[in-house]
């Protein structure tokens, strides 16, 4: 009987380890991106002064900013979307005698506007500037919602996941009998530089004199880490 079992635990163990020759698992990693119109726009701007008197040069800068707050409220921009970016105060000092001096206070105060129409972008900055204002940071732009993006993102991580696991598994006489795991690496939307259409109506805004901003589009992307389960292929 002992012998009997000792044969059979064997003939087990055999195809156990003939079962895990034949059958494996690859792991790939897939990214998917979704290019998205950008509906939200962040304008750093400011003012910047010089002053001897650094009470006076906060002066002015508290002034110019003042009005350049006011007439962006007139062009219809909401109190709660003009915010301070910061405000910076530091010495300039003059180094042309053999010893330090002070020459003057820099004072320097920013807002960041918050935009939800693309196309006012321009004017928003002319406005500003028209106003008073003499800095410009840059802009940033964004996108208020990007649910529908990301779960599109997801699904294309997870196709070009299945792309590559079909090719290593066919180079290496192998067929995908099934998934293992899935692990979501993340999601996350940037700006890559990629502008939205381009056309006539762009170029006729370009030749003017007002400022045009062109509004890009932000790129949503996800990645995802799939295992595959595999098995000898025996066609």
């Amino acid at each position: 009987m002992r012998k009997a079992i000792s044969i059979l635990l064997a003939a087990v163990m055999t195809m156990a380890m003939t079962t895990a020759a034949f059958a494996g698992t690859i792991t790939v990693n897939g990214t998917g991106e979704v290019l998205v119109p950008a509906d939200t726009a962040i304008i750093s701007l400011g003012v910047t002064s010089r002053n001897k008197d650094v009470l006076t040069a906060q002066a002015e800068v508290n002034e110019a900013i003042a009005k350049v707050r006011a007439a962006l409220t007139e062009e219809g921009i909401a109190e709660e979307d003009i915010n301070t970016g910061y405000l910076n105060i530091y010495a300039v000092y003059d180094y042309s005698s053999d010893r330090e001096e002070l020459a003057a206070y820099n004072v320097s105060s920013t807002l960041a506007i918050r935009i939800t129409d693309m196309e006012k972008v321009g004017a928003i900055i002319d406005t500003a500037f028209g106003n008073g204002a003499n800095t410009l940071d840059g802009i940033s732009f964004s996108v208020s919602d990007t649910k529908a993006a990301e779960e599109q993102a997801l699904n294309e991580a997870v196709k070009a996941a299945q792309v590559k696991a079909d090719i290593l598994a066919a180079a290496s006489g192998m067929e995908i009998t099934g998934i293992s795991s899935v692990t979501e690496g993340g999601t996350y939307s940037y700006d890559r530089g990629i502008l939205n259409n381009f056309g006539a109506a762009e170029e006729k805004a370009m030749s003017g004199d007002a400022t045009y901003v062109q509004a890009a589009k932000l790129t949503v992307s996800a990645n995802v880490t799939v295992t595959y389960m595999t098995a000898d292929d025996e066609e």
